[in-house]
């Protein structure tokens, strides 16, 4: 825990010092990879064993924990797309400093965490399989669902606030605010998952 902190720290120090270009800084003997943008980031989608930290800024910046070119890992930033993705023994740690960041997608066992408050007028994240988010947010709309044993860790303050969760997703959300709040359960829709939209059991008419 105590290397992961001062871990965020050099990357919060490189990040507030170094410009938007291809560069590799080594700073206090932790290697950070600054990896170039276009941008324009709307949405960050991460999978496999990676934790990304999310924060706001005037311009869009992704800075790596180590040499990412020397990583089995994708760090790819495309048609506003931001995909981080590694399934090495290794977490990979990403810092991403977004100005309009709306949507975040994770899966498998990837974590998302926001480094301080994170603002936003609307963001849509969803969750599943193992994945998890801690998130403080100062955002008006934010739209959240958590499936297949995900974990979402929310707090701060919204004014419209949309769950939709599974049977298996874990939520806490008692310090988070919401003036407008709903919630839904998607999996009493799916209890019978072979009926078809009208009600049919499809089981049923096959044994006929």
């Amino acid at each position: 825990m105590k290397t992961r902190i001062i871990t965020l720290i050099t990357l919060v120090t490189v990040l507030s010092i170094t410009s938007l270009t291809y560069a590799a800084a080594k700073t206090n003997d932790d290697q950070i990879t600054v990896v170039a943008t276009e941008n324009n980031i709307n949405k960050i989608e991460a999978s496999g064993n990676v934790e990304v930290y999310i924060t706001n800024g005037d311009k869009d910046q992704v800075k790596v924990c180590g040499d990412y070119y020397a990583q089995n890992a994708l760090v790819q930033d495309k048609d506003g797309v931001l995909r981080i993705s590694s399934y090495n023994a290794d977490k990979l740690v990403v810092l991403v400093t977004v100005a309009d960041l709306r949507s975040i997608t994770a899966t498998d066992n990837a974590s998302i965490k926001s480094y301080v408050t994170f603002s936003a007028i609307e963001l849509d994240v969803k969750l599943d399989k193992n994945s998890s988010a801690q998130l403080k947010l100062d955002v008006f709309a934010v739209n959240i669902t958590v499936t297949e044993g995900a974990k979402a860790d929310l707090s701060g303050s919204v004014n419209d606030y949309d769950l939709n969760y599974s049977r298996s997703a874990k939520i806490n959300s008692t310090e988070l605010v919401a003036v407008n709040s709903t919630k839904n359960n998607m999996t009493k829709k799916a209890a019978n998952p072979t009926e078809d939209e009208d009600g049919i059991d499809l089981d049923k008419m096959a044994s006929l």
